[in-house]
């Protein structure tokens, strides 16, 4: 009998002063059995940093061919692709391909350096691809504010940002490791 995604509702609240984005969400996150919460957090931070109507959480390490999260438009054309972790070189290259904008939010501290070590060279040339960085320790301070229902607080201003729930806050430092050319924003 296969094990079943243990389901995840979020209350988060928006104030994106970089991009003039404030706004409040109510999402459902379905983690994967083998996904710990330090990466479903991972996520939920790539949402906010994305936050748009149109953003939505693909099926992650369910499916080879859709990202952690993705928006589309109204033609189906993918215009942002984002993936959590350390997700093979070929998969990113078609992601490259398949989607205007890409972007990959590397964590786990020394394991995260070396996987960018190993991977920097192939995807160099990569125009439309960024690659953030999320420090090992606010990963993991994000993790212990998993619950099964949270309410969220997420303010983003000038490229730092924090996220809170009634008893703890974490601040997070993003890493730009790679930008495309002629851009300096890591989020659209």
């Amino acid at each position: 009998m296969a094990l079943k995604a243990t389901i995840f509702k979020a209350e988060l609240q928006i104030a994106d002063m970089d991009r003039s984005y404030y706004r409040d969400h109510a999402l459902t996150i379905a983690r994967h059995p083998s996904e710990t919460d330090e990466r479903m957090m991972v996520r939920l931070l790539a949402f906010t940093l994305h936050a748009d109507e149109a953003l939505s959480f693909g099926k992650g390490l369910s499916a080879d061919d859709e990202p952690d999260l993705w928006q589309k438009d109204l033609t189906g054309a993918i215009e942002l692709w984002i993936d959590v972790g350390q997700p093979d070189e070929k998969r990113i290259r078609r992601a490259c391909g398949r989607a205007q904008q890409v972007f990959i939010y590397s964590y786990g501290g020394q394991s995260a350096a070396i996987w960018w070590d190993q991977n920097a060279g192939k995807l160099e040339r990569s125009r439309n691809l960024t690659v953030v960085s999320v420090p090992a320790h606010a990963s993991q301070a994000l993790a212990k504010l998993a619950r099964r229902n949270m309410q969220l607080n997420c303010t983003i201003q000038d490229e730092q940002v924090w996220l809170a729930d009634a008893d703890a806050r974490v601040q997070v430092d993003l890493t730009r490791i790679k930008v495309p050319p002629a851009s300096g924003n890591a989020r659209n």
